[in-house]
């Protein structure tokens, strides 16, 4: 395919043809429905593909269990597959815009084994589901214009995203990012837990937790602060939560927070490495 009339084609809302290997998948399916939803793709226009089990998630959508017929039928393909499940996927996409969300796996190494320098690292989170993931993403330099386009709104269908500069940086956004709700729900793990073991009712505690990190999400999103400001508002207070947040901090809260970065961010690395 002639990439500038592809580009050209690609323009106009309506004649999109994606594809998703991996579709059956909680991330494919969910970026897939996602992508439906805010009307980037058309159903009929959405060819998904899986191992052994199908989906309802996507209905009208076409499936299918050959991934080089899903490649032939579409314009742009997210691989949404694990980087160990990727070392046997040999899908031929040449001139095409391939999208990438696996961990580790290398803008050199997407365009060589699928055949396109029109090549994207991306990395959304598990909030796709509910269209607040956050999702990085670097493009390789044959990545036009109109393909940046096309990125930006397939993943602002799934949330919020950014263009970063660098694999490093994309890289770090691993762990950061791409582990996106489970950070937050190991500390509501352990602050339920805690009012557990004082004695109180199990669902008390969850409910408390979970209203505490829904609303505090809210917050950030509709006043879009500064997490320093907000922490710096609490210290000045010099009430419990400053009480608290001392307290936490010199157990080494930061420390270990910075030590669980450092150590996702060389998995990812490590991921990209031929086995």
């Amino acid at each position: 395919m002639d990439i500038n009339r592809s580009e050209h084609q690609l323009r106009q809302k309506g004649d999109l043809k994606i594809g998703v290997i991996g579709g059956a998948g909680w991330l494919g399916a969910a970026i897939a429905a996602a992508l439906i939803e805010a009307e980037v793709v058309t159903p009929d226009r959405l060819t998904l593909s899986y191992r052994s089990t199908r989906s309802d998630a996507v209905p009208g959508a076409f499936w299918t269990t050959d991934n080089q017929e899903l490649a032939d039928r579409c314009d742009i393909l997210l691989l949404c597959v694990r980087p160990a499940d990727w070392a046997g996927l040999h899908v031929d996409a040449s001139g095409k815009l391939v999208l990438s969300v696996m961990a580790g796996i290398g803008l050199a190494a997407l365009a060589q084994r699928h055949g396109t320098a029109r090549v994207v690292r991306t990395l959304p989170n598990a909030a796709v589901t509910v269209r607040k993931s956050y999702t990085p993403w670097l493009a390789a330099p044959a990545v036009g214009e109109a393909d940046r386009a096309i990125i930006r709104r397939i993943f602002d269908a799934c949330g919020t995203q950014d263009e970063v500069r660098s694999e490093a940086e994309i890289d770090y956004l691993t762990g950061l990012t791409g582990s996106g709700p489970a950070f937050p729900a190991l500390l509501a793990e352990a602050m339920m837990l805690d009012a557990i073991d004082r004695g109180f009712d199990r669902d008390v505690a969850r409910r408390a937790v979970n209203a505490v990190l829904i609303g505090t999400g809210r917050l950030l999103e509709r006043q879009d602060d500064c997490p320093s400001d907000t922490v710096r508002t609490f210290l000045d207070y010099r009430g419990t939560t400053a009480a608290a947040i001392e307290a936490m901090t010199s157990s080494g809260l930061r420390a270990a927070v910075a030590n669980g970065l450092a150590a996702a961010h060389q998995k990812s690395v490590r991921l990209g490495e031929p086995s």
